[in-house]
């Protein structure tokens, strides 16, 4: 696998395509305002990195990470992800995205309604729960006392396997939280969620990183 294809190229996107850069991998980058608004993140990124529309990131992509809005889902493209293992980074927030009555009465999850528009991926849900500078700064490489771990659920096996390699490469461990219903583990309002990468300090967006190994994880996963 060499190519990342990135849908959404915000924050958690950007930085996921800056880890990927770094450990190796090209990527396609794409947004809903069109690849000459990326052109300087492109520049940032360097050789490896190319902006286009998100059905050419998807056709691109050996392996594509989905971090668009969650009411925005159906905007992603289905037929090039076919076959495809697809990271989806997408949360649930009623005041972003509106109310959603499936999600609302808990019979659905946000990435099950990925996996059912894209019903020929192969969905995981990842780097939700994170928060996109702590997703920078905590990256270690294999074997560092300090690393920490990404969960992920997923329902293909395989799928799961392809994205712990990733993972691995950028700088993470992996706690594989089941199928992909489980997502709403480490879903906003878990104890997986956010402010678990701040030692437990609330308003996690204003505090700095602090590592989560497996083991820490697992056990706030419960």
């Amino acid at each position: 696998m060499t190519t990342v294809g990135l849908i959404g190229s915000g924050n958690i996107g950007g930085t996921v395509a800056r880890l990927a850069i770094a450990a190796g991998y090209d990527v396609v980058l794409s947004n809903s305002r069109g690849p000459e608004t990326l052109q300087t993140l492109v520049d940032e990124l360097g050789p490896g990195a190319r902006a286009a529309t998100p059905a050419e990131a998807a056709e691109a992509g050996d392996l594509v990470v989905v971090s668009i809005p969650l009411k925005a889902y159906r905007s992603v493209p289905v037929e090039p992800l076919a076959g495809k293992v697809v990271i989806d980074t997408n949360n649930y927030y009623p005041e972003r995205d509106g109310q959603i009555a499936e999600l609302d009465d808990d019979s659905t999850t946000s990435s099950e309604l990925l996996q059912q528009h894209l019903p020929a991926a192969r969905v995981v849900k990842g780097f939700n729960n994170i928060y996109y500078v702590h997703l920078q700064a905590l990256a270690r490489p294999v074997g560092a006392a300090d690393r920490s771990a990404l969960a992920v659920a997923g329902d293909d096996p395989a799928a799961k396997a392809t994205v712990t390699a990733f993972f691995d490469a950028i700088g993470y461990d992996t706690v594989d939280a089941g199928p992909l219903v489980e997502g709403r583990r480490f879903a906003p309002g878990t104890r997986a969620y956010g402010d678990s990468y701040t030692g437990g300090k609330p308003d996690f967006w204003q505090v700095p990183a602090v590592s989560v190994d497996a083991d820490t994880l697992r056990a706030l996963l419960g």
